[in-house]
């Protein structure tokens, strides 16, 4: 479908089954209709070879339809000169030269969430690029992150935008830097050891520069025409603009979208916008206003992928808890891999910023720790910030907990609390841009972030490079991190005091078991006893009160220490730590 070129010119191939006739125009033929006609095919497609047309020739298609003349964007450009201009015939070569690269296992991945217009733009008057993207690869590779999800970088109407009103959903905007660019970007996130995971927005199209809007001429009730429903369907938070599920044609626009990304530009997996707005109506549990035909579209998108791509993951947002979203198709799932799970988000956060200690509800915090979609603990995403939780009158964490105020001792100090269960508790962690060096305020698409915070705050990008290493088990002391199992052993709602236990292997055990210690409150332990499940020597590898990470932090010292014998929570063995306020411990003992 669309502008095809080849070596003798380009064939051109449009759906419009309500156009009388239809052509090619642009510059090569002064935009005539009579030039270059296509034909009619079977079931409302049209079709032309035209000789001489080369990869960069702008063009549209002009239909008519009765008396109506329409000219519109191919549908499957993947390239236009911008969302109101023309179509370009795409240019497939690019020099992938070495690009090999292999997914890593999706309990080994830490996602960082960015947006290429504001994430790295060094001129505050024009959005970033996915070449700005490109220069801080090193940065985020030394972080430790092996994944980005990037905002949906589609065409969209100017040239500022979160991305989620894609007005042509094959081409990559043109104000950062195209297809091209955009490939350069995955080659060499690849050669960083860096997936790259994109957001596609299929819940709705548009709604400014849409040129899928009544494309062909033909709609009922007002609605969108062909590539949308007309009815009662249509209805989204965005405008009656929802694609129909049920046409043949439209499910294939939207299956060829989702595999172009994962094949022609070798991205590494999907995160999918909204997945409840496509089964849904209202995108809730009512199902009088359900979409089985939504439902079985992203089921059939996701079996063809593990079909012939199963180490791409396929990430829902889909929001309700839903376990069926990530079970597996031949079990009545969806099939996709992992899903955002907002009860974490939405019940850490709140206990990072209630503003009183004894308001914490650590019993809460403690369910969401043992969560998980289908006994999996990798089927979620996990995270205290992303693009929904500091904007639409949210802010970033610090900035909730004292607003003016978010680089002092309080904001710090419970917004890296909140960051080290993101990387311990059992799921994907998630960061979202410039959370490793307290970016303040809330996100907006004209807001560059500013990296002098990065400057500012070196040893919190120090205290998030020691937890991503940690959590991915890079010196061999933390295998407990990439496993399945946790338990909470300790739960002191009066002092709010968490403890919680990870292990990978079947018994755990040294090099494996690690033991997480949580102080929700602003009260210092000299000698706080934990339970223990086994004796020998207990190494502390993290302590988030040190001073090398921010120097307001009190250093208050937590040595390692040897297991006593005696049963304390439930568990055969106990030692005593130092846990200064708001603060987290990180213990395992040595392999081998």
């Amino acid at each position: 479908m669309g502008a095809i070129p080849h070596a003798a010119g380009t064939t051109f191939r449009v759906w419009a089954p309500h156009a009388d006739a239809v052509s090619v125009v642009g510059p090569f033929n002064d935009w005539n209709s009579t030039t270059h006609p296509l034909t009619h095919e079977a079931d409302g497609y049209w079709a032309a070879d035209i000789a001489g047309l080369t990869s960069g020739t702008e063009y549209k298609f002009w239909l008519r339809n009765g008396e109506a003349e329409l000219t519109r964007h191919d549908p499957y450009a993947r390239e236009v000169t911008h969302s109101a201009g023309s179509s370009v015939v795409p240019n497939h070569e690019f020099d992938w030269s070495d690009d090999h690269f292999e997914m890593p296992a999706w309990n080994e991945l830490v996602i960082y969430e960015l947006h290429v217009g504001t994430f790295n733009a060094p001129d505050p008057e024009r959005p970033g690029t996915f070449l700005d993207v490109v220069a801080k690869l090193g940065y985020l590779r030394d972080l430790g992150i092996n994944a980005l999800e990037i905002m949906p970088p589609t065409e969209f109407p100017g040239g500022r935008s979160w991305g989620y009103n894609p007005a042509h959903p094959f081409a990559l905007e043109t104000d950062y830097g195209g297809p091209q660019a955009f490939k350069e970007l995955v080659k060499q996130a690849h050669r960083h050891g860096i997936a790259i995971i994109l957001d596609v927005v299929y819940n709705h199209f548009g709604p400014g520069d849409l040129d899928l809007w009544q494309f062909d001429g033909w709609a009922e009730n007002d609605g969108g025409g062909i590539y949308f429903y007309n009815d009662w369907r249509a209805e989204t938070p965005w405008g009656h603009n929802r694609p129909d599920y049920s046409r043949d044609e439209v499910r294939r626009y939207i299956r060829d979208n989702a595999l172009m990304w994962l094949e022609d530009y070798r991205v590494d997996g999907l995160r999918c916008d909204s997945i409840s707005h496509i089964r849904n109506v209202h995108g809730s549990t009512d199902t009088a206003h359900d979409l089985p035909e939504g439902w079985s579209l992203m089921k059939w998108i996701n079996e063809e992928i593990q079909a012939t791509m199963p180490w791409k993951i396929t990430i829902a947002e889909d929001l309700l808890g839903n376990e069926y979203i990530t079970r597996p198709t031949d079990q009545e799932g969806q099939g996709f891999g992992a899903q955002w799970d907002a009860a974490f988000v939405n019940i850490i956060r709140d206990a990072l910023t209630t503003p009183h200690d004894a308001d914490r509800n650590l019993v809460a915090v403690a369910e969401t720790l043992t969560q998980t979609y289908n006994g999996d603990a990798f089927q979620r995403i996990i995270y205290t910030e992303s693009h929904d939780e500091v904007a639409n009158g949210k802010s970033r964490v610090p900035e909730e907990i004292m607003p003016g105020e978010a680089a002092s001792w309080f904001p710090k100090k419970r917004a890296t609390l909140g960051a080290t269960l993101v990387f311990t508790a059992p799921g994907i962690p998630m960061l979202f841009q410039g959370q490793e060096f307290l970016a303040d305020g809330y996100f907006s698409d004209d807001q560059p972030l500013n990296w002098d915070y990065a400057a500012h705050h070196p040893g919190l990008v120090q205290l998030y490079r020691d937890l991503i290493r940690l959590r991915r088990n890079l010196d061999g002391h933390t295998r407990g991190l990439l496993g399945q199992h946790l338990a909470v052993s300790h739960l002191n709602d009066t002092d709010k005091v968490l403890a919680f236990r990870r292990w990978a292997d079947t018994d755990g055990g040294p090099g494996d078991t690690t033991i997480i210690v949580a102080n929700f409150a602003d009260q210092t332990h000299l000698a706080y006893t934990i339970g223990l499940p086994a004796g020998g020597h207990w190494r502390v590898r993290f302590n988030s009160d040190w001073q090398g990470y921010d120097d307001e932090f009190g250093n208050f010292e937590s040595v390692d220490t040897q297991a006593e014998e005696g049963e304390y929570d439930g568990l055969p063995f106990h030692a005593s730590f130092g846990l200064a306020p708001y603060s987290v411990l990180i213990i395992s003992q040595e392999a081998g």
